[in-house]
């Protein structure tokens, strides 16, 4: 570690509130009522309902949600025996891990204790506080004593990180290895370096996968784990071979694969070169691995490796594990953590690592399309979707082998909790994809030779949303394709330049001179802007080459919806263009409008632009509660902007009554229903959760929608583009690619409404 980074340590620890977590209250605390709630008197009612029924403390308490992080700092990381108290930093930062990837409640708690069994005392002794127990950092062999007197001896779910984490974790990359290269399990001869507490894990675990365990061979600092020595503990004798080997270098010969979990650089390229055809190397050692990722895949090509090692593909992270599984544990109120979850956890891993990878991976990770493949054998840590994977198929193997107390029933609701614990959950996009794989459209992406565009047409085709056609330059795009090994091979693209274009080009000058000869177009200005994107691709969608357009990431928003106007025009009946963005906060979708067009619309364009964002708000499945927004409440200024939004809210209610719009109101009132029955229990939309917000000027709504985007953190869907004769849809300058597919599926449900 360099000097920098150590400082950065010791500030990150110390620095403002000393130490990593807190304890915050859950309950209101403000009134002398709320404490004598949350103490006495009230509690006592609660104390002895548990009494009556001790399973009540899952209904009254934290219990069910809260974990000890416990350890005798005998095993602290690569530092040895450094004690409780300077062990105290890391179940902290256990602490601090279980709660942010699963929502975990995290006690640390360090003791001053070696005897085993007086450290099992000791945590059988604290063991009612807690729904689970995390075993950390004790050092073997005395850990697998400890851990197997305590889950005999307790009814809730306790495991040893240090030896399942990493055996559950390696499970999932070996058994994604083997399908690469095409071995089976029970065939592959396997030599494990180190016999602590993870590699026995390790080996127990992959025994339980199918693993032959005379194809193991395990090897400490005195050599082979042979039945020939008399220095054996118990642990290590039940792994003892009698093969012929006894140094790593016999033992490694004809290896399928090693797996380390002992000191650094102590596999020698010719160790490696004398393994077996597609040799799995999983050297975890750290900092530094037994042989580094650079000199491995330098000397054997047909490696596949992994470490422990952020910087290098494939790290064995434990924290791809223990969260989730303690997760799945704690919502079925398990007795305890068998094999079976464990295995389920191996096998969810690995499934999820062969699924398509959410582009906020690839960027976390600083990668263009992250894949299955031997750089690729297990999920990232900041995959999203790691909580509904991983803990559901924890929480049923619980059921499935006996040790749930409770079963779940409705699996897709576990999981939507489960987002929701998250902060993941969003209904709204979900019933988007949903809507956009009933009818999926052709979406003409007009900005193909960009790579987030691409990407998002890849999305959108495996998940099944679109059928994106590419605009561009095919050698370009075929180029792009092929770098970053994206699956569009059978997507259709359009080449505007393409020989065979060539009378089509002819057609649409022809058909655009036609459309603005008499609103000042030359020929000649119509053969100039043809060649221009933006005017192209809505040409196409005039002819039916595609059912909707999405363009504009590389221009700005007047450049890219001028040419749509002048080719596809505005629908009949209709006297404006406005723009929506979709906010989505935890209490459900807000839609702001016009944020886009219309600079100082009037009363009628106000009218105008309130009932064409109803209709979107219906096309999206909710009924529209409508806030026309001012600085003034229901008459209080009589200025021009107040009285403008007054005369449009007095239209609306005498030509659409049944619609449930009111104003002019301040947005912070539209928002909170006390305050609105406080002073204007009158309001139409009173008792209403207000989804809708019309702003009375261009400039209010787009500094109102960037502001609630980027200091409030709301992720923001649009502009959806309303009044175009065809679907017409703009990305703003930048967008991600996220942000690409959400407006590719505002396109194909705008074209599905057509």
């Amino acid at each position: 570690m360099d000097k920098l980074f150590r400082k950065d340590a010791f500030n990150y620890h110390a620095l403002g509130r000393p130490g990593k977590i807190e304890v915050i209250p859950t309950k209101p605390y403000s009134t002398q009522r709320d404490l004598s709630l949350a103490y006495t008197p009230g509690v006592a009612d609660p104390c002895l309902a548990i009494k009556k029924n001790p399973e009540d403390v899952y209904k009254y308490t934290a219990k069910g949600n809260l974990v000890a992080v416990i350890s005798n700092g005998t095993a602290v990381l690569g530092l040895g025996d450094i004690g409780p108290l300077a062990g105290k930093p890391v179940m902290e930062g256990k602490g601090l891990l279980f709660k942010v990837f699963a929502d975990v409640d995290v006690f640390d708690i360090e003791i001053n204790e070696k005897d085993p069994d007086k450290l099992i005392e000791a945590v059988k002794a604290i063991a009612p506080t807690f729904g689970g127990i995390n075993l950390e950092d004790i050092k073997a062999p005395e850990c697998f004593y400890i851990e197997d007197r305590l889950k005999e001896e307790l009814d809730i779910p306790l495991m040893h990180d240090d030896q399942h984490g990493t055996a559950i974790i390696s499970s999932a990359g070996l058994l994604n290895a083997l399908d690469l290269i095409g071995k089976k399990i029970e065939d592959i001869k396997i030599v494990v370096s180190g016999a602590g507490a993870a590699a026995v894990s390790c080996t127990r675990l992959y025994i339980k996968l199918g693993a032959n365990p005379k194809n193991i061979v395990l090897v400490d600092s005195h050599g082979v784990i042979h039945k020939d020595r008399t220095d054996l503990n118990e642990i290590k004798k039940q792994f003892a071979t009698d093969l012929p080997v006894h140094t790593l270098e016999e033992a490694i010969k004809g290896a399928d694969m090693f797996l380390g979990l002992s000191v650094a650089d102590l596999l020698s390229p010719e160790m490696l070169l004398s393994m077996a055809d597609n040799p799995i190397v999983f050297a975890l050692a750290n900092p530094v691995p037994e042989i580094s990722y650079d000199l491995a895949t330098k000397t054997r090509d047909d490696v596949i490796m992994a470490t422990g090692r952020s910087d290098y593909p494939n790290q064995i992270n434990n924290v791809l594990g223990f969260p989730f599984i303690f997760r799945g544990a704690l919502d079925v109120r398990a007795s305890k953590i068998n094999d079976e979850m464990k295995l389920a956890a191996a096998k969810a891993l690995a499934g999820l690592a062969r699924e398509p990878v959410p582009e906020e991976v690839n960027i976390a990770f600083g990668t263009n399309n992250l894949k299955f493949g031997p750089d690729y054998l297990i999920p990232k840590p900041t995959d999203p979707r790691l909580i509904e994977t991983v803990a559901p198929a924890v929480a049923l193997a619980a059921m499935e082998s006996g040790v749930a107390r409770r079963s779940i029933e409705d699996w897709e609701k576990y999981k939507e909790e489960l987002r929701k614990r998250m902060g993941l959950t969003n209904p709204l996009k979900r019933q988007m994809k949903a809507t956009c794989r009933k009818d999926p459209k052709r979406v003409l992406l007009a900005d193909a030779e960009h790579y987030k565009v691409l990407k998002a047409a890849e999305i959108v085709v495996n998940e099944k949303l679109a059928e994106p056609v590419l605009m561009g330059s095919e050698r370009k795009i075929k180029k792009i394709i092929a770098e970053h090994e994206l699956e569009l091979n059978d997507v259709r693209i359009i080449d505007p330049k393409a020989p065979e274009n060539k009378e089509k080009m002819k057609d649409y000058v022809r058909q655009l001179f036609e459309k603005r000869k008499r609103r000042g177009m030359t020929l000649l200005a119509a053969k100039e802007y043809m060649k221009l994107d933006s005017y192209y691709s809505s040409m196409l969608v005039e002819n039916g080459e595609a059912d909707a357009v999405l363009s504009g990431i590389n221009r700005n928003y007047p450049d890219t919806i001028r040419p749509a106007l002048h080719v596809i025009g505005i629908k009949e009946g209709v006297q404006i263009v406005s723009g929506i963005y979709i906010v989505i906060t935890k209490e459900g979708p807000l839609f702001l409008s016009d944020c886009t067009v219309n600079k100082q619309p009037s009363a009628d364009d106000l009218v105008e632009i309130t009932l064409q964002t109803a209709e979107v708000v219906k096309r999206f499945g909710m009924e529209p509660n409508i806030a026309m927004l001012s600085y003034s409440n229901f008459g209080s200024v009589d200025a021009s902007e107040p009285v403008k939004v007054r005369q449009a809210v007095s239209i609306l209610h005498e030509k659409n009554p049944e619609l449930m719009v009111d104003g002019e109101i301040q947005a912070n009132i539209a928002l909170d229903q006390e305050l609105m029955k406080e002073s204007f229990s009158f309001a139409k939309i009173l008792g209403k959760r207000v989804n809708t917000l019309i702003f009375p000027d261009l400039s209010s709504a787009n500094i109102a929608y960037k502001l609630l985007n980027k200091a409030a953190g709301f992720e923001i869907i649009g502009p959806i583009l309303n009044g175009m004769n065809k679907p017409v849809h703009v990305l703003q300058m930048g967008s991600g690619v996220n942000e690409i597919v959400n407006m590719i599926m505002v396109a194909v449900m705008d074209a599905q409404n057509q």
